[in-house]
């Protein structure tokens, strides 16, 4: 049996990060997915993040955050004074950052390569001989 989902979406609020009795860290938070045939639809989904990528989600992510989520579907229940819940949520065996990190003003500018390439294509024929072929 498989049980695996991967998800693409925005943080609906900040992680919020707990520990366990144990010292355990684990974050909890919502992804709002859109769904890929209807853009105007969307399915918020309940995500569990368990140890260091538990802190690693709550330091460096923020509501508004793209992440990608690859992990397994949970249903738990609990008791309440009317009658039995159950939650269904995503336990993340991985979690990516997928925004792209704001440039540093202290950041250097990328060096620029003054060597002409070689291999660049400029649009004009190459003249090869016979001659300059190995075999």
């Amino acid at each position: 049996m498989l049980n695996r989902t991967i998800l693409v979406g925005r943080l609906t609020s900040d992680i919020t990060l707990r520990y366990t009795p144990s010292g355990k860290p684990v974050a909890t938070g919502t992804v709002a997915v859109t769904r890929q045939f209807n853009r105007e639809e969307t399915d918020f989904i309940n995500i569990v993040i368990w140890n260091k990528a538990a802190e690693n989600t709550a330091n460096f992510t923020k509501k508004g955050s793209l992440i990608g989520v690859d992990g397994r579907i949970q249903v738990r229940s609990y008791d309440t004074d009317n009658g039995k819940r159950y939650v269904t949520e995503v336990v993340a065996e991985s979690v990516q950052f997928l925004d792209s990190k704001p440039k540093s003003e202290n950041t250097p500018p990328p060096k620029q390569n003054t060597d002409e390439d070689p291999f660049a294509d400029n649009g004009e024929p190459i003249d090869i001989n016979d001659e300059d072929l190995p075999f």
